[in-house]
């Protein structure tokens, strides 16, 4: 699995595998618990490897973000749980990501990306491992 087959649905817990396209949408796979689902236009479809992070200097990848947590966590899930209180989130979030627009990224976005890592860690730990191998090192930017 990689991170371009994965979505996240509007109005819906958790993540998503995409089994098949349709014409109108698509059915996806629960992570979480496996069942399947169709969503399609009225839902909002976000593919993860499409995410942005707002930088102070430029958007970053989601899929970096999850690099930086998966190298500070060592591969395992986070150490700070999604529903600390907001300052918690944020000192949490600036300590593996410093250059994080804190105007832009909201309490409720650090705590999707705590969740949504996660349930990668705990369902998909090889899409994590492939991305933090894929990005570079800071020394190499």
């Amino acid at each position: 699995m990689q991170l371009d087959e994965i979505i996240a649905i509007g109005g819906r817990p958790g993540l998503y595998k995409v089994a098949m396209q349709t014409r109108t949408g698509v059915v996806a796979v629960s992570l979480v618990d496996g069942k399947k689902i169709t969503a399609g236009a009225r839902n909002q479809l976000s593919l993860l490897s499409e995410i942005n992070i707002y930088g102070l200097e430029k958007e970053v990848p989601l899929q970096a973000v999850f690099a930086m947590i998966f190298a500070k966590e060592d591969g395992k899930a986070c150490s700070v749980k999604p529903k600390a209180p907001s300052d918690t989130l944020e000192a949490y979030f600036f300590d593996v990501f410093q250059d994080y627009d804190e105007e832009r990224v909201y309490p409720s976005d650090i705590k999707k990306i705590i969740q949504w890592y996660n349930i990668l860690v705990e369902k998909a730990p090889e899409v994590l491992a492939q991305e933090a191998s894929d990005q570079p090192s800071e020394t190499d930017a």
